[in-house]
């Protein structure tokens, strides 16, 4: 409208309107990079929260700022500054007193004299001392008054926030009732019963003490719960001399009336129905400034907000979950631009498990079987960029594991034939007979069934395939895990993919073996276990060739060190260097792998002289190749030769 004007000026804090939202799909595909890399799934699974998707602000920022205003909160003050300003405060009023007394001259000043010379050390004893003191001074009788009526409001309202009007008042009697009526409700709720119209009676009474206005008995204890486990951590922050005299203190400016027993009261209920709160802990507190008892215990309720936040961020317990973290907590300690970030992390974890990218189980978080098929596809374009520029599914699939490639040549068409047509032949040959006949030029060319020609095709069986790959420390403490993990990745989805005839069996090696899925191989990590059972993974490697005698048997096989270890009644023996009862053993699984037909393929990675002899014996007995790629080429050497060795001899 004509008329309206429009004021902008720098964005202060809340969510970036401007900023795009969170791309899912971007996220997985930062997690299968590093898992590509050799990272830890889970890991990188819990770095994605924890510093938000690339480089966006996550848990960990969240967590940094936390720590840095907890280190402040502890450099605020002194906690005794109770029990300091106390000191003060009497050494003002005994000096005003003497002062008032020296003017005096009679036998009652002297004996007043007598008794502030022998008040004790102990300025809680002095004040217990002096409470029946008939004072000569009224200034100092008012300094002394305020050591009491100062403690005892800065306690009640350390306990209640709205308390100050009242206190101001001199309204004790209505705060007695308050705290009485609000232990009554408390017990109720303990026993279990409903409360519901009891805190709605509560609060029309005594509202206006509670200016957080609390919707429900919960909120209720929970806000008192906090400010009493404050005021509990002050009291185990001091020292045992500095505890008795602050308690003493508290004593005498509560009185010997009901309010007293009633906040004792109070603190047990509290105590009682919010147990896992940190009542007991102290804190070290150290300063320029002496604090009062309620700018000590704010600070320490403060410290131990920021403890319970401190631990929904670090998410460590079992079965964490961003929506275990108080949003409203992280709002009132680190602002609004905080509790925003919070809020879009928690919507990444949701749309990543509704999207189904991910799912949770006892450990945490895992890919789910859609991403681990995406991390497939990208380790494959990865390993063999060029894929993308060949043709991909050439295989007629109408008879499984009929399928042929292309061999250059053709034949007359015969009935039954489902290979493909050769156009250009049978064109050729209808041409070439209406020539024959004296028709050169004459169209439409009419096609007889004698013109019709086939491609021939190498018949495409399919093939049972087993990887075996090292999982020995060295693998990964040599750089190889990553490459290790993209190369099976790469060749699972290949086979899944292009050659789903094919059945494919992945199969991880150190001091025993044990057939892996694409799930447990995204997420495996090193072991410190010392051993390189090749023999136990080729027994494994014969049992699933065996269950497909019809297939082509591939071995593939990729290691960096000689075998170290072998099977005896079903425990794995290690031993380096390697003794000759290993070597026999894994050359018994050779012989029998051999037997079956199935050849070894080995990608030898690194320059062990051992290994090296190993294989070349190996290759020697069974017929099978050597190949020592580079780390980042293995991928595409084992991918090539799986290609390869799939047509296989038989």
């Amino acid at each position: 409208m004509a008329g309206n004007r429009f004021r902008y000026g720098a964005w202060r804090d809340g969510p970036d309107p401007l900023a795009p939202p969170y791309d899912v799909r971007a996220a997985v595909d930062e997690v299968g990079e590093r898992v590509l890399e050799g990272d830890n799934l889970r890991d990188v699974l819990r770095d994605l929260i924890r510093r938000g998707p690339r480089a966006g602000r996550g848990l960990d920022e969240l967590r940094d700022r936390a720590r840095r205003m907890r280190r402040d909160a502890l450099r605020r003050g002194n906690l005794d500054g109770a029990v300091t300003r106390a000191q003060q405060l009497l050494d003002q009023a005994v000096a005003t007193e003497r002062d008032e007394l020296r003017s005096r001259d009679d036998d009652e000043s002297r004996f007043a004299e007598a008794v502030l010379d022998n008040l004790p050390r102990s300025t809680s004893r002095a004040v217990e001392e002096l409470s029946d003191y008939n004072w000569a001074s009224d200034e100092a009788r008012q300094l002394y008054q305020q050591i009491l009526d100062g403690l005892r409001r800065e306690v009640v309202e350390q306990r209640f926030a709205g308390m100050k009007q009242a206190l101001e008042q001199g309204d004790f009697d209505g705060v007695n009732e308050m705290v009485s009526d609000l232990n009554d409700l408390l017990e109720k709720h303990a026993r279990g019963e409903d409360t519901d119209d009891a805190f709605q009676q509560f609060m029309a009474k005594h509202g206006q003490f509670f200016p957080e206005n609390p919707q429900n008995v919960e909120e209720l204890i929970d806000s008192l719960a906090r400010r009493a486990a404050a005021a509990e951590r002050l009291m185990r922050s001091l020292s045992p001399q500095q505890q008795e005299e602050l308690s003493r203190l508290m004593d005498q400016a509560l009185g010997d009336g009901p309010l007293r027993g009633q906040l004792g009261r109070m603190t047990d209920n509290l105590r009682a129905l919010r147990p896992n709160l940190n009542w007991g802990r102290g804190e070290r507190m150290k300063g320029p400034n002496d604090l009062g008892y309620g700018e000590a215990a704010s600070a320490l309720g403060e410290i131990g907000d920021l403890d319970e936040l401190l631990d929904q961020l670090g998410q460590e317990h079992p079965g964490a979950t961003l929506d275990d973290v108080d949003v409203e907590m992280v709002e009132r300690q680190l602002g609004r631009g905080a509790a925003d970030d919070v809020r879009r992390l928690r919507e990444l974890e949701r749309e990543l498990t509704r999207q189904g990218w991910v799912t949770r189980d006892a450990e945490g978080l895992t890919l789910s079987p859609k991403a681990l098929r995406r991390l497939g596809r990208t380790a494959l374009a990865q390993v063999f960029d060029d894929l993308s520029g060949r043709k991909q599914g050439q295989h007629d699939l109408r008879d499984a594991g009929a399928a042929g490639d292309l061999i250059g040549s053709s034949r007359r068409w015969e009935f039954g034939d489902e290979q493909p047509l050769d156009v250009v032949r049978t064109i050729g040959n209808a041409v070439r007979r209406r020539a024959g006949a004296g028709g050169v030029g004459v169209l439409p060319v009419r096609l007889e069934p004698d013109d019709f020609e086939v491609a021939e095709t190498e018949r495409r069986a399919s093939a049972a395939v087993a990887l075996l790959v090292d999982l020995s420390y060295s693998m990964f403490a040599d750089g190889r895990w990553g490459p290790m993990k993209q190369t099976a990745l790469a060749l699972s989805h290949l086979v899944e993919t292009q050659f789903p005839q094919d059945s494919l069996q992945i199969i991880g090696f150190g001091p025993y073996a044990s057939t892996l899925s694409q799930g447990q191989l995204a997420a495996i990590e090193p072991s410190m276990e010392k051993g390189t059972n090749l023999q136990h993974a080729l027994n494994l490697a014969g049992r699933h060739l065996r269950r497909h005698p019809g297939a082509e048997p591939v071995v593939l096989v990729v290691t960096d060190g000689e075998p170290t270890a072998h099977l005896e009644d079903g425990e794995a023996m290690f031993w380096w260097p390697p003794t000759p009862e290993t070597i026999r053993a894994t050359i018994h699984e050779v012989d029998h792998l051999t037997r079956f037909g199935a050849t070894l393929n080995f990608f030898m990675l690194g320059e062990d002289p051992g290994l090296q002899r190993f294989v070349g014996k190996v290759a020697e007995r069974n017929g099978g190749r050597v190949f020592s790629p580079d780390i980042g080429e293995l991928g595409s050497y084992v991918v090539d030769d799986y290609v390869r060795a799939r047509r296989g001899r038989r």
